[in-house]
């Protein structure tokens, strides 16, 4: 991770209304360089709002976004991913009965002419590239023809995040990648984060365990009520206190009180 040049991400005073609801107010956050950057809150904190507007699915009602320094909008996650923002959601989206390359491309299927006239799908093509991304960019070797029934919670895990990676992102968001997942998966998953950060990638985790949170993050963004209540060091904080900051929408030293008296019972982040 580095500080040197402008933040990958920032918003800057992001605002956006459902009707009469605030789901973000006021939120300012920066994602530095090749970060890994924790999100956590309550349920309704505006995890899902923020990262839903900074992929184009919802756009702010107030506010700015900057990559790299320039103000974009953001139009929809077409445009995301040519800005350079992959995503993999909680739900996966994989189709069991197809194999783990025709996963990773569904939808941007490589093609070549047959014949030089008609288009047909270049299955060859898009077995390799499926291959090296995994092996290449997250060091797993898995047969591209396998069905994805066939696999591992882990290893489907690494397949959306493979699927994410074709389109070669700078910045991967992860929504809840380790949820119900068994503990070899989740170390599976843990692994696949590192190598994406050590091959130059910037990620943002949403995650509900704070003990995962705390061990694949640098910094950690906490949000209660739409806000941004504070941005912490993982290696700075304790889990109560995280805690103490989601219940009382404090930042870290003015919830002690709060710690103490709450660290039992811990909301789901």
């Amino acid at each position: 991770m580095t500080d040197d040049g402008p933040a990958r991400i920032e918003v800057r005073n992001l605002q956006k209304r459902f009707g009469t609801v605030e789901a973000l107010s006021d939120v300012n956050l920066e994602l530095r360089d090749n970060e890994i950057l924790g999100l956590v809150g309550d349920n309704g904190a505006g995890k899902s709002t923020l990262i839903r507007t900074l992929v184009g699915l919802h756009q702010p009602d107030e506010g700015e976004i900057l990559i790299d320094g320039k103000p974009v909008t953001i139009d929809g996650p077409k445009h995301a991913r040519k800005l350079g923002i992959g995503t993999v959601y909680q739900d996966l989206a994989l189709v069991d009965q197809l194999s783990v390359a025709e996963n990773m491309f569904l939808g941007r299927n490589p093609v070549k002419k047959l014949g030089g006239i008609l288009p047909v799908i270049d299955t060859e093509r898009m077995q390799e590239e499926a291959e090296r991304i995994l092996s290449e960019r997250l060091d797993i070797h898995l047969d591209p023809e396998t069905p994805v029934e066939y696999l591992s919670g882990g290893e489907r895990q690494a397949i959306a995040i493979g699927r994410a990676l074709v389109s070669d992102p700078d910045i991967v968001f992860l929504d809840e990648p380790t949820s119900a997942l068994s503990k070899a998966a989740v170390d599976h998953v843990e692994r696949l984060v590192e190598e994406l950060q050590n091959t130059g990638h910037t990620i943002v985790i949403i995650d509900h365990n704070l003990e995962e949170v705390l061990s694949m993050t640098d910094r950690i963004a906490v949000l209660f009520q739409g806000r941004v209540v504070d941005v912490v060091d993982s290696d700075e904080v304790t889990r109560d206190a995280i805690v103490a900051m989601m219940v009382s929408g404090q930042p870290m030293g003015a919830t002690e009180s709060v710690g103490e008296s709450d660290s039992a019972s811990s909301p789901t982040a």
